[in-house]
């Protein structure tokens, strides 16, 4: 918990601003520390927002963080040159048949070079509805450098959804790259995430995605990359498991429209009577374009459950290990 005690021994580091003076209770605790680490968020710039409302945050001298006045969200400014900050922006809900949509954008200084912790936590225990919405912009100037670190999480004993749907969409200036990892932890009921990257000249965008689906849940995604700039390159992964009754929807799209690189994959294992479906698309604009696309959709082999199984495993257990693997 970020107590008043805690808070006020990070005053020092930096600029704390409290929106509304709400200690974090138990579940609150439980849903930061599956999106976001407490103990690393005080000591750099953070914001958090619980069902809707910003409730804590904290500048630095190399990051401001400003509430915007048109829509719900914040500005996220680093100066140029900033190196190795973290930023935090979690979100959690907690309210059942609460939908919170939010605008965060992000302006990423020359040459700053800085790690971008966000996600979102929902406990729903009861029948309605709870989503949230968000909409991420990045706008990295020359030479900048951004890691993003994004986890979805859901939990709750009420028949209400936990339904998340993030949209990320990357701007990168010469020289600059965003390398993004994207996890989804377990419990979401549906979501449809979307990220878009438009890459200038000698820029490298990087995305990971890893999934988990179960029972009923459903989870799609889709990137759509537009490398405009000489040397521009991406790399897309995406590893996922379906079981049970869940479906997973992978789309990507990626254009070559000048001399670039791009490597788009796609691995799943699929049990019981889920349903996998990847779409992976590439379209060269330019002869130098050199694009490569693969997926693959598939069981878990047998010889490795009878590899692990004969160390002592059970076949329950060989196949947490594989899957485990899998996703790590």
């Amino acid at each position: 918990m970020i107590c008043n005690l805690q808070i006020k021994n990070i005053q020092k580091e930096g600029k704390i601003e409290n929106m509304e003076s709400k200690n974090l209770n138990q579940i609150d605790e439980q849903l930061l520390n599956e999106v976001s680490n407490l103990e690393n968020m005080t000591k750099g710039a953070y914001n958090i927002r619980k069902n809707g409302k910003g409730i804590e945050r904290q500048v630095t001298e190399n990051v401001n963080i400003v509430t915007k006045k048109d829509v719900s969200g914040i500005d996220i400014y680093v100066k140029e040159n900033t190196k190795f900050e973290f930023i935090h922006i979690p979100v959690i809900i907690t309210e059942s048949g609460l939908k919170d949509l939010v605008y965060n954008d992000f302006h990423i200084g020359k040459n700053a070079n800085v790690i971008i912790v966000a996600g979102c936590g929902i406990h729903n225990d009861h029948h309605k509805d709870s989503e949230h919405d968000g909409i991420h912009r990045f706008y990295l100037e020359e030479g900048a450098k951004v890691r993003y670190i994004e986890k979805h999480y859901g939990e709750g004993n009420g028949d209400g959804k936990r339904i998340l749907n993030p949209v990320t969409e990357v701007y990168l200036k010469a020289g600059s790259s965003l390398e993004m990892e994207s996890v989804q932890i377990k419990g979401v009921s549906s979501t449809i995430r979307e990220t878009k990257g438009v890459l200038e000249k000698d820029t490298n965008f990087v995305v990971t995605e890893k999934i988990m689906t179960d029972g009923n849940q459903y989870a799609k995604t889709v990137f759509d990359v537009q490398l405009n700039g000489e040397n521009s390159s991406t790399h897309v992964t995406s590893r996922s498991v379906a079981t049970e009754n869940s479906k997973q929807e992978f789309v990507s799209k990626i254009y070559g429209n000048e001399k670039c690189f791009a490597h788009s994959e796609c691995d799943a294992i699929i049990k019981d009577n889920a349903i996998v479906t990847a779409t992976p698309e590439i379209t060269a604009n330019n002869v130098e374009a050199n694009l490569i696309h693969e997926a693959a959709i598939g069981k878990i082999a047998g010889e490795q459950l009878t590899k692990l199984m004969t160390l002592g495993l059970s076949e329950k257990e060989a196949e947490e290990e594989i899957i485990n693997g899998f996703l790590r």
